[in-house]
């Protein structure tokens, strides 16, 4: 027990302070403390000076330290979440006076809440407090915060109705009109909506600074970042929500160091520890090691940059742009798609193990392309829906990337139940399986329909698809088995593989042919070539990625070309020191799933 419970103090109620009625688990409760005008007077603009935080402990006797925000007006709030049900208390540090070592309680009582969004598994996600696995499925509204109201509740509600259980979008809106001064309407206007998205069950993704070195220009200096964040997670960690902390962080003059500073405020003054991630370019993959970073987000469809990463890091994966659906609103960018080429992005990139995040070009909140509230009921939204009703019914929360298919791309756990995509059917489909009897469908991705086949047991399952006309998704399942893993309760049913990649020169089956000599030019960059040493059945597939970092520049790699050839692409990021060393890095995937690695040495020079 902490010391300080055992101390008397005033306690808030006597002061006539306002504390929240009982509340539900998981519901904010709000305490307000009123700044007197003495205290105004002190402190003209409290949101900058004013110092006020608690340690709260929860019935379990956990401990944590919650800040209060200033509402603009006259008052500082403390917003907790309370996570279990019974008696908080909580004790005020302040530069307050009047203030400061006060304490208080408030009561929680139980509710149907799952808990907030967590990792778990290594590479998936689950609600925290009963682990119940989450099935992440994402939409995209940029102007969430600052679109027409009733537009804004109309779509939250159908895309809650479709299945959705996140939206993202950008937190600051028009942002500050000074680095220490809110725009506190707008605040209060967007904790309304965050409320509103959390009770359609949806998780709000909060992305807080646009692209092109937004936050950096807008709080150039470091203790004006500090207060943003301390008063964003203040805000808004009592709701449901995850952190990304700003649009390509690539476009930052120094974006991995910005990242993990940004990062580690929210680790500090997020009681609830949200999960953390950045937006990218390609892949927020360099930031991985840095310590702060919780999932990694992709802007990619590419096989090379989704397969070959899967197999590199212990964390979870959210492709928050593979593609948006173009349905009727027009496009603007080469990753604005047709419907039916969204979908089959959508498939390959779970079959990558990537949660996948919607855009519609009508809902999105794109610049360049016109709001258009009718695509809310897209072919793409429609095939979303049908994605997740799929995955309900499967133990997705245990699957990997398998390789012993031929036709397709597949996931599984093995023994259990093996899905394959089918993109473009040419023949037949070849799994090779643990032997067991399995119950056998064709799922349909365009209407979601099922064609239940004859139940097959055996090693190695072979197929056709039910027609050769459209993409189709094997899934063998031994439904039965399923059924008696869940009665037993356990969230893991097997220790989650994690891959050492193979970087000895004799055992790599590739080599790196071009580019020749010691230099690239960042100016005129030169063709890159990738040969096989030897054709093998394993190598009859591979998926190459080639990535470069300047190890003094500090921003880690960038994704420089995908396949066994073509022009390297020398990105902004790594022109920043030039001349510069370059490590340039092939890391490939055979059809077995074995991942290699080459490193070559440049010397870049403009």
């Amino acid at each position: 027990m902490r010391i300080w419970w055992l101390v008397a103090a005033a306690p808030l109620g006597v002061l006539g302070q306002s504390i929240c009625e009982p509340v539900l688990a998981y519901a904010p409760c709000e305490i307000v403390f009123d700044l007197d005008a003495a205290e105004r007077k002190q402190h003209p603009n409290p949101y900058w000076s004013v110092e006020l935080r608690a340690e709260v402990r929860s019935p379990r006797f956990k401990t944590t330290q919650v800040y209060a925000f200033f509402d603009g007006k006259d008052k500082m709030i403390l917003r907790v979440a309370g996570t279990d049900p019974g008696d908080w208390e909580f004790r005020v540090t302040s530069n307050l006076p009047r203030w400061n070592g006060k304490i208080g309680k408030f009561q929680v009582t139980p509710s149907d809440h799952p808990g907030f969004v967590v990792v778990q598994n290594v590479r998936h996600f689950a609600y925290g407090e009963i682990k119940k696995p989450h099935l992440w499925m994402g939409d995209t509204m940029y102007n969430f915060a600052t679109m027409d109201s009733a537009a804004f509740e109309r779509i939250v509600t159908a895309r809650a109705a479709q299945k959705f259980n996140h939206i993202r979008g950008h937190l600051l809106g028009d942002g500050f009109p000074a680095p220490d001064r809110p725009p506190y309407a707008h605040f209060d206007e967007l904790d309304k909506r965050v409320r509103f998205l959390n009770s359609k069950g949806i998780t709000a993704d909060l992305i807080i600074g646009r692209d092109e070195n937004h936050l950096a220009r807008q709080f150039p200096e470091r203790a004006q970042r500090e207060r943003l964040f301390r008063f964003l997670a203040a805000r808004y960690s009592a709701f449901d929500i995850t952190w990304q902390l700003m649009q390509e962080f690539e476009e930052y003059a120094d974006g991995r160091a910005l990242c993990k500073e940004l990062g580690d405020y929210l680790r500090k003054y997020d009681p609830n520890a949200h999960p953390r991630t950045a937006h990218t370019v390609a892949t927020a993959g360099p930031l991985a090691g840095d310590g702060w970073l919780d999932y990694i987000t992709y802007q990619s469809s590419d096989e090379a940059v989704n397969g070959v990463e899967r197999q590199l890091f212990t964390k979870p994966f959210v492709n928050t742009e593979f593609g948006y659906e173009n349905s009727g609103a027009g496009k603007s960018h080469d990753h604005h798609v047709d419907s039916d080429e969204f979908r089959r992005r959508l498939w390959r990139s779970s079959m990558n193990g990537q949660y996948p995040t919607f855009g519609n070009t009508g809902t999105y909140g794109g610049a360049k392309v016109p709001f258009d509230e009718k695509q809310v009921e897209s072919p793409g939204a429609k095939a979303m829906t049908h994605w997740f009703e799929f995955f309900s019914k499967t133990r997705y929360w245990d699957m990997e990337p398998y390789f012993d298919v031929d036709g397709g791309r597949a996931m599984a756990l093995e023994g259990i139940e093996y899905i394959v995509y089918v993109e473009k059917p040419q023949g037949p489909i070849e799994v090779l399986t643990e032997k067991h009897g399995y119950d056998v469908y064709w799922f349909n991705p365009i209407t979601g329909e099922y064609l239940k086949q004859k139940e097959w047991k055996g090693e190695k399952f072979v197929g056709q698809p039910p027609t050769a006309t459209q993409d189709w998704v094997l899934h063998l399942s031994r439904d039965g088995k399923k059924e008696g893993m869940l009665r037993s309760y356990k969230f893991e049913a097997r220790r989650v593989p994690v891959q050492e990649v193979e970087s000895a020169t004799k055992l790599v089956p590739f080599e790196l042919a071009l580019p020749a000599g010691d230099t690239i030019s960042a100016s005129k960059p030169p063709q890159y070539e990738i040969k096989l040493k030897r054709q093998t059945r394993a190598t009859r597939d591979m998926r190459y990625l080639i990535t470069g970092e300047v190890t003094s520049n500090g921003q880690g790699y960038r994704v420089m070309g995908t396949g066994p050839s073509g022009t390297l692409k020398i990105p902004a990021g790594l022109k920043k020191q030039i001349p510069g060393v370059l490590l340039l890095r092939v890391t490939a995937l055979n059809a077995n799933g074995k991942a290699y690695a080459v490193d070559r040495v440049f010397q870049l020079v403009p």
